[in-house]
């Protein structure tokens, strides 16, 4: 019974963190660039909202029958054939363990292991579930933006280097008339 109780504790978990994952995430900040990145997942021909400014808009595209269906990850997770071999006889070699941090009704703070097991299990499905990885989609993207940064700034140093060489040449033709204005007045040259 207890058992049944934590499967059916895990797959409602499972089902309230995969959904969602699914539905289009808020725009957040991220603490390495200072851009706001909004993840979404969109379905058949849907169009991506376009990123603006400094905001990262990175889609993921599902096939438009997988709109209203289970997520992947969730589809037959209760049958037996879902289950490894080696998770099989880890949980056979576990079979006498019990006290604290053992996850069973057997021994003093038995239960105590239940929710750490569910948390390191929760991990690993995630490390290796082959749902989408918006942080390999991000960090495309940031490339992308990061590739035309060095041309902009070079046709930018180019203009204000224009702009330089235009004001200094303003600035010595007005010294050269004020000059040549007091070499007339005086009729001499002026001390330096």
């Amino acid at each position: 019974m207890s058992r049944l109780l934590t499967t059916a504790a895990a797959l409602a978990a499972m089902a309230a963190g995969l959904t969602l994952a699914a539905a289009p995430a808020a725009a957040q900040d991220d603490d390495d660039g200072g851009d706001r990145i909004n993840q979404v997942i969109v379905y058949g021909d849907d169009p991506c909202p376009k990123s603006t400014g400094n905001e990262i808009t990175v889609c993921a595209r599902k096939p438009e029958e997988e709109r209203y269906r289970i997520p992947e990850p969730l589809r037959g997770i209760d049958s037996p054939q879902a289950q490894t071999w080696s998770s099989k006889v880890q949980s056979y070699e576990t079979v006498g363990a019990f006290g604290t941090m053992s996850c069973s009704p057997v021994g003093a703070g038995g239960a105590t292991g239940c929710e750490q097991q569910l948390i390191d299990k929760a991990y690993a499905q995630k490390k290796n579930g082959s749902d989408v990885k918006f942080s390999e989609l991000i960090d495309k993207e940031r490339q992308r933006r990061l590739s035309t940064i060095d041309a902009t700034a070079a046709k930018e140093q180019a203009q204000v280097e224009k702009e330089e060489d235009a004001y200094f040449a303003k600035k010595e033709a007005e010294e050269k008339a004020a000059e040549a204005a007091k070499k007339d007045t005086s009729g001499t040259d002026p001390q330096p």
